[in-house]
């Protein structure tokens, strides 16, 4: 099936998970990304765990949906090649540390010399601009300069970085969306873009309302556990197996939980009549709901409030996750590719789903220069002779 970025063409010299990411959205959209690696291992995380049969999966799920070619970008022939390519392409994705490019005279103003409708997406941690652009950055530099760790935790305890690599997860979206943007002005203009992001932009521009607690404020946002700076009661409750998230977030849906509860009395209360009532008495308000909620299973609690019409969920751990059928069934949040090296494995979906056109994994993640045949042959076209002296160089 055809996709909504059908006949793009993307080269993608990214690595790890920020680039790799953004690269997987683009290819499971339909655009044709190819992966050039280094001949001499190639991506990092094709040495990361998890591992099934002695193959990376973390290297497979980011990386499916995609063909892959090796190059040296560092021998001269290489650069050559690279070029040539590029004169075929429409985006360009990397995530080396800004200057990196420049250095190997491969950096945008040489490209857009080479191609000037070319699109060059760039995720680094601090982006190509600024005092600490030739910093290396890595995801959880992002969450703690970008103020996401100095927010996530419980009152009293150490800063906390997110369970998933949240600072990359966002930097990849980022990217995404600046290269969709840039490939529509490009649609109507014919002229190309330097799409330039950082993991800690990506933070800081994600912390959106907590960051607008200090600037309208002066005040300093604490670690607050899993309730809500702005409303209650928004926060997490136990019940007899595990935990549940109840968002009462409007008079409304607080009216509708009391109700629940057995406790009607409670909306005219004085303390908790408005939310901001119920943020300056939170505690207060934690208690009567947690002696509540703690009678009932998380699926009991969960049924009950939505049945009335108040947003619960449970707390799910990933065993729960992969099994829930608006997720895994109805969403396709889990899908399967056939892996060379693993098998049959499932991967995590993305999360666009179209209406015409299906976001799916179109593939599975290439062998290191596995297409390199297909590639250079269709691209360039390189006949066997000149891709065995290449070979035999170290060139790919």
């Amino acid at each position: 099936m055809d996709g909504l970025l059908d006949g793009v063409v993307v080269l993608d010299l990214t690595r790890v998970l920020a680039g790799p990411y953004s690269a997987m959205l683009l290819a499971d959209m339909g655009a044709t990304v190819i992966k050039v690696e280094n001949p001499k291992g190639g991506d990092d995380t094709r040495s990361m765990g998890p591992f099934v049969n002695g193959s990376s999966v973390y290297y497979a799920n980011f990386n499916r949906s995609k063909y892959g070619c090796t190059l040296n970008l560092k021998e001269p022939e290489g650069k050559e090649i690279f070029k040539e390519m590029v004169k075929r392409a429409d985006v360009v994705l990397e995530n080396y540390r800004p200057g990196t490019m420049e250095k190997l005279g491969l950096g945008y103003d040489v490209l857009r010399e080479v191609n000037p409708g070319i699109i060059y997406g760039a995720v680094s941690g601090f982006g190509h601009t600024g005092p600490y652009s030739k910093r290396a950055g890595y995801d959880i530099v992002g969450q703690a300069m970008g103020g996401l760790m100095s927010t996530t935790g419980w009152p009293g305890g150490d800063p906390t970085r997110t369970g998933t690599p949240m600072g990359d997860v966002l930097g990849g979206l980022n990217l995404a969306v600046g290269v969709l943007a840039a490939l529509v002005n490009k649609a109507k203009t014919g002229r190309g873009e330097k799409v330039d992001v950082a993991l800690v932009d990506s933070v800081v521009s994600s912390m959106q309302n907590i960051t607008m607690i200090y600037l309208a404020e002066g005040r300093i946002p604490q670690r607050i556990g899993n309730r809500y700076e702005s409303t209650y009661p928004y926060d997490s409750f136990p019940a007899r197996d595990g935990n549940v998230i109840i968002a009462a977030g409007n008079n409304k849906l607080y009216a509708i939980l009391c109700r629940v509860m057995g406790r009607p009395e409670l909306i005219e209360d004085p303390k908790y009549l408005n939310v901001k009532d119920r943020v300056a008495n939170h505690a207060e308000m934690r208690e009567i709901i947690s002696a509540w909620s703690s009678q009932f299973t998380i699926d009991e609690v969960v049924k009950l409030l939505n049945d009335a019409g108040c947003p619960a969920s449970p707390v799910n751990t990933l065993d729960r996750v992969v099994r829930e059928p608006q997720i895994a069934e109805a969403r396709e949040m889990f899908p399967e590719i056939d892996q060379p090296g693993i098998g049959r494995m499932k991967v995590t979906a993305s999360a666009q789903k179209l209406t015409n056109t299906k976001s799916f994994p179109r593939k599975a993640a290439p062998l290191l220069g596995e297409d390199n045949e297909s590639v250079y042959g269709r691209m360039l076209g390189f006949d066997g002779e000149k891709l065995a002296r290449l070979k035999e160089q170290g060139v790919i």
